[in-house]
């Protein structure tokens, strides 16, 4: 009688255990189902910089207020032991990696668990590279010399040589996938391949002066880039291969600046493509634009140091000028400085949202602030 009243009693203690953890446990599940925003900082951008984060990359929640997480690793070939001067970053979502290049090599850096896969030298050195949608291929530049090299993105290996004019530099790879980007800083035109022959098919101009950095809308019909000696940018039409226009900065005096040798060295568009926000080295400002011509000068934003890059994140809601703060797009506030574990001003020209699901990159920006209204 009692061992027929005590199995019940057992039973229903169980289903009370079950009915109180279950609902746990499925919380749990869905919360590491959670897909978590971050900004990944590489540095050191400048090797002057080395006082604004250190070295390694630096993972920011962008969910909690961009707070510093963690700091990854990274390697280097600096004959003097010192980190090397990181001169771009990219994400391939095929591959779950996160790339940088430095002056000397490339580094392949697995997101499941921020170990170094490879790091391979490069002959001619690297500078800021390009990765195609598919996540297999890379576009990346010589330091400055002649060539582009085209690199299998899962072993590093060198597939081909694209020969250009004498300084090859930034690298756009286009949202379709149809089309890469090339500026050699030492022409006024705009180089652009065929990523299915890896061969040059036109270019674009010319600019005025030299090709610096630059930002593509999301249809590829129209580029945006800033040249030497302007503090300004100019248009051109990817289809007529021509320049539509120059607009000049207006109620703001060029002056010397500490990198690049550039007034306005750093150009992006708004994800949605509305305004171009363009850097100002000297005046250490970032100058707001209608995107659309005639390209009407918006504002300005004061900034605690010199900017030489911009982008935006995915959604368009915060703008991050290299001189490492935090602004709003909306309003133009400055909502924080990115500061690393031990308090210090984070600053970097190479920086990149990726999104998270299990350690699983499911989702990532670029580098270049480039428009994404495709349709």
């Amino acid at each position: 009688m009692l061992h027929r009243i005590f199995l019940p009693h057992r039973t229903a203690f169980l289903l009370m255990l079950m009915f109180i953890y279950l609902p746990t446990g499925g919380d749990a599940y869905a919360q590491s189902q959670k897909t978590k925003r971050y900004l990944y900082v590489a540095t050191p951008g400048i090797r002057d910089y080395l006082g604004y984060g250190g070295h390694g990359i630096l993972v920011f929640d962008m969910d909690n207020h961009h707070r510093f997480v963690r700091r990854i690793a990274t390697q280097g070939f600096h004959p003097d032991g010192t980190p090397s001067n990181v001169k771009g970053i990219a994400v391939s979502l095929a591959l779950n990696s996160v790339y940088i290049t430095t002056i000397e090599g490339l580094q392949r850096i697995d997101l499941a668990n921020d170990k170094i896969v490879w790091e391979k030298k490069v002959e001619g050195g690297c500078d800021r590279l390009a990765i195609s949608p598919d996540g297999m291929t890379m576009y990346l530049p010589s330091m400055e010399k002649d060539f582009w090299n085209v690199v299998d993105c899962k072993t590093g290996d060198i597939i081909k040589k694209i020969t250009v004019v004498k300084r090859a530099h930034n690298t756009v790879y286009s949202l379709s996938g149809k089309a890469v980007y090339m500026a050699d800083i030492a022409s006024p035109l705009l180089h652009v391949a065929d990523p299915s022959t890896h061969e040059i098919v036109k270019r674009v101009g010319p600019f005025s002066n030299f090709i610096r950095p630059f930002t593509v809308n999301g249809k590829e019909t129209t580029v945006f880039v800033t040249v030497d000696s302007l503090l300004g940018f100019e248009v051109g039409d990817l289809d007529k291969n021509q320049v539509l226009g120059r607009v000049i900065v207006q109620g703001w005096n060029k002056g010397p600046v500490r990198r690049h040798g550039n007034p306005s060295h750093g150009i992006a568009l708004t994800p949605d493509e509305k305004e171009i926000w363009l850097a100002d080295g000297y005046n250490m400002r970032m100058h707001v634009f209608s995107a659309e011509k005639p390209w009407q000068q918006l504002t300005t934003i004061p900034l605690q140091d010199m900017p030489g890059w911009i982008m935006f994140s995915l959604d368009g809601k915060y703008a991050y000028p290299s001189s490492g703060e935090v602004i709003d797009t909306r309003t133009r506030k400055i909502l924080l400085q990115l500061q690393d574990e031990q308090f210090n001003n984070v600053a970097s020209e190479k920086m990149i949202e990726i999104h998270l699901q299990d350690g699983k990159a499911i989702r990532a920006g670029d580098q270049f602030g480039l428009g994404r209204k495709m349709n």
